[in-house]
Parts: C-alpha cells; sequence; structure tokens
C-alpha cells in the first residue's frame, strides 16, 4: 500500500532526487514564487496571481526577477548607488550628491538685483518728487533778459505766505493773519567750479522797478525809474517781477526760483528731527517773531526755527544782521538734511521730502536734480567749500532805504558770470 499523499508517490515527483531516489542529478533549489511588480502585468486589486504548479520548480528552467530592486549590488558598495563614483555617489563622477555653491554666480546676481532695486527706488523716487513739485512760477514771461553766464544761478525766497495754515498754526508760530504774502528773505545762490556763492539780498535794498510784462495780464508796463524797497516788486506783481527787477538791477541772470513760506520752512525743520544752531553771546529775545533762545548750542524745532530766521529787533544792525542769520540757519538746515542719516534712512528722507515739496513754489524748468542740487550747494557753503557774503551796501537813502555799491557790485557779478572765484566783500 502506498502511504505517500496524493500527489506525492515518486510517479509525481518528476524523477526528482532525494528519499530513495536513483537519479544521479541533486533536486533544484525551490524557487520562492514572486509576484510580478511590472504595472502593466499586475493582476487586478484583491486577486492572487496564478501560481506554477509545485511540480513545475523542480528542474524546470527558473524565469528571471526583474522587479529591479535585486541588481546584485549592495547600497554603498564599491559601484553601488550612493558609493564614491557611483550612481548618485558623492565622489567624482557622482551625479545625485549636494554640488559645490558657485559663489561667483551667486555675487553676481546679487550685486544685479542691488542694482537694479536701486535704479526702481531712484527712478520711482524722482516722479514722486517731480509730480509733487508746484512749479507755478514762468520764467518765460520775464522780458529783456540779461545774458546767462558760467555755472548756475538759483533766486531762493522766504515769503510770509500763510497758505494752508489754521487759525492755531498762525498763533503758535506768530505769523499773524495779514491777506496776501510779501516776501521775508531774498538770496542769490550761484554754483560753479570755484564753489557756491550765497549773496543775501536784503528786503529794505533800494531798487527801480524795470519795465515788465504782468504774469496776469500780459500787459506791458513802461518803466518810469520807480524806485522802491526789493520786497515791493514780489508783492506788485508776484515772483515773476520779482526776478525782473533783480535781473535788471544786477546784470545777473536768474537760472531758477525756490520759493517757501512760512508754514513749509517750519515743516521741513521739524521733519529732519531740528536743527543744530549756536546761538551767540547775550541769546537772542523778540516778542514779536517769538524768539527766546539762551546763548549756546542748542537745537531748534520749527517753530523756534522760523522765530530765528524772522527775529530783526533783537539785533543791532537790523535787516543786514537778520540776513546773516538766514544764511547761517539755512545753510545749517541743508547740512542736516544731507547727512547720511536722512539721506539713507527712508523713514526721514521721504517725510522731510514730502514736507518741502508739499510747500516748495518753483519755477516751471525745475527739476529734482536742480533741487538736490541747489541744498548740495547750500551744504557746501557751511562746509567750508563757498562764501556766504550780504550785497555790499554804500549806505541809505534819502527814505531810508539800503543802497547797494554800484563799484563792488558790478565786480561781484562780473565774477559769478564768469564762474571766478568771488573776491569781493558784503557787508
Amino acid at each position: 500500500m502506498n502511504e505517500w499523499p496524493e500527489g506525492r508517490n515518486g510517479s509525481n515527483r518528476g524523477g526528482g532526487y532525494g528519499r530513495g531516489s536513483a537519479n544521479a542529478q541533486p533536486e533544484g533549489a525551490r524557487v520562492m514564487r514572486q509576484v510580478r511588480r511590472d504595472p502593466a502585468g499586475a493582476p487586478p486589486r484583491g486577486q492572487v496571481p496564478p501560481q506554477q504548479g509545485y511540480d513545475q520548480g523542480y528542474g524546470a528552467p527558473q524565469q528571471p526577477y526583474d522587479s529591479g530592486y535585486n541588481t546584485g549590488q549592495v547600497y554603498g558598495s564599491p559601484g553601488g548607488p550612493g558609493a564614491p563614483g557611483g550612481p548618485g555617489g558623492y565622489g567624482p563622477g557622482g551625479g545625485g550628491g549636494r554640488p559645490a555653491p558657485d559663489w561667483r554666480r551667486r555675487v553676481k546676481l546679487t550685486a544685479i538685483t542691488l542694482v537694479t532695486v536701486g535704479l526702481v527706488t531712484v527712478v520711482g523716487t524722482y516722479f514722486w518728487a517731480n509730480s509733487k513739485l508746484n512749479d507755478e512760477v514762468d520764467l518765460s514771461k520775464v522780458i529783456d533778459r540779461p545774458e546767462a553766464g558760467e555755472g548756475t544761478n538759483y533766486l531762493i525766497v522766504g515769503s510770509d505766505s500763510r497758505a494752508g495754515m489754521s487759525d492755531e498754526d498762525k498763533k503758535r508760530l506768530r505769523t499773524g493773519s495779514a491777506e496776501g504774502k510779501r516776501t521775508d528773505s531774498m538770496m542769490i545762490l550761484h554754483t560753479g567750479s570755484e564753489g557756491p556763492t550765497l549773496v543775501s539780498l536784503p528786503r529794505d535794498s533800494n531798487v527801480t522797478i524795470p519795465s515788465f510784462v504782468g504774469s496776469e495780464s500780459g500787459k506791458r508796463y513802461e518803466g518810469t525809474g520807480r524806485q522802491v524797497k526789493l520786497n515791493a516788486a514780489y508783492a506788485e506783481d508776484g515772483p515773476e517781477l520779482l526776478v525782473r527787477t533783480v535781473e535788471a538791477n544786477t546784470g545777473l541772470h536768474i537760472d531758477h526760483y525756490v520759493e517757501i513760506g512760512f508754514a513749509g520752512f517750519a515743516n521741513i525743520v521739524d521733519a529732519v528731527g531740528g536743527v543744530e544752531l549756536d546761538i551767540p553771546e547775550g541769546g537772542m529775545k523778540d516778542k514779536k517773531s517769538g524768539a527766546d533762545f539762551e546763548e549756546g548750542t542748542q537745537t531748534l524745532n520749527g517753530e523756534q526755527a522760523l522765530a530765528f530766521v524772522r527775529t530783526r529787533y533783537a539785533l543791532a544792525g537790523s535787516d543786514l544782521d537778520r540776513t546773516k542769520n538766514q544764511q547761517k540757519f539755512l545753510a545749517a538746515l541743508a547740512n542736516q538734511a544731507a547727512t547720511p542719516g536722512t539721506v539713507l534712512n527712508p523713514f526721514k528722507l521721504y517725510p522731510t521730502l514730502g514736507a518741502g515739496l508739499d510747500t516748495l513754489i518753483v519755477d516751471k524748468d525745475m527739476s529734482p536734480f536742480d533741487l538736490a542740487s541747489m541744498f548740495w550747494a547750500m551744504k557746501g557753503v557751511t562746509g567750508g567749500e563757498g562764501t556766504s557774503m550780504n550785497m555790499p551796501i554804500s549806505g541809505n537813502t534819502a527814505n531810508g532805504n539800503l543802497q547797494w555799491d554800484t563799484e563792488k557790485v558790478k565786480q561781484l557779478v562780473e565774477q559769478l558770470k564768469n564762474d571766478e572765484k568771488v573776491t569781493v566783500s558784503g557787508n
């Protein structure tokens, strides 16, 4: 009786080796059946793939397993994946390791980015500033102008305009409530190869009103030799007549006009964080302007600064000393505004620009670059690169106006026209 289970007798073992088999060949290694992972031939989910019969594994040719996992290489072994020099290795010939940083490329990209950002900022700031400039003065209306010389001449005017000021502001700044506006200070700033020259024109200067064309009417008014104080020209027909009068009485061509009112002046000073100034010995006190300063170095805010430049009753020389104080302060203001702490700090630069641009009145040909050049030149006056002076005075007229020294003024104008070093002394 055969004791082997069905399917296990010798006749069904395919002549395999072992257990009394007389077959000379050893039994082949039993192969684990593998499930092929080829997506194209994968069995449906949940279905067991067809298996080879048990007896087919003995001595039958084996099908190679091509899952791709066992390639005959050990991970990390020489030549294997991840090994030095192997696929994905980190040595020479390895393609999957972390590449060394290309510092030259990074530096180049960083430089390009910074330059691009800088250019965009500068261009954007330029157009923003240009859009805020109040270019209300048309110098093309000025007639019979002298020939332009070397360098650039700015006529800088401080007016007593109260535009945009509330009643509280007028009280705080002691400006009064007079209608209209008059020139409170006038200066010519010349920039050129010999450094900047700042010349104050006292508002009580005796001048002759020349022939002019009305800025609003367009009508021509012939000159009659009428002599008035210089600030009367502005009161009569505004900036255009003031420029015409300055040019006719000096012979110097004015290239640009800049005007600022009381409120704008105070706002600029506050925007830069105040201006440090040295108050002369004895201090300064003037009830009308509100000036009340002890002697010594101190930082003036907008309200105090306006009182300082407007005061005249606290000064022995009256208008001439007053113009010297105005020069001194404006140069200090320009120096403060042009410091790296202001120029390179957007939180100070833009408020300062905004405060100035909102209240400045300029000529139609003035650009933000021209304005920047003017402030840098003012800074140069403080830094010792230039000269500041009053227009030379020879005495007083019968009506009390200040009479210019004709010969000295002529020499000064020639030196400015030719962009020469100024050797004339003022009062």
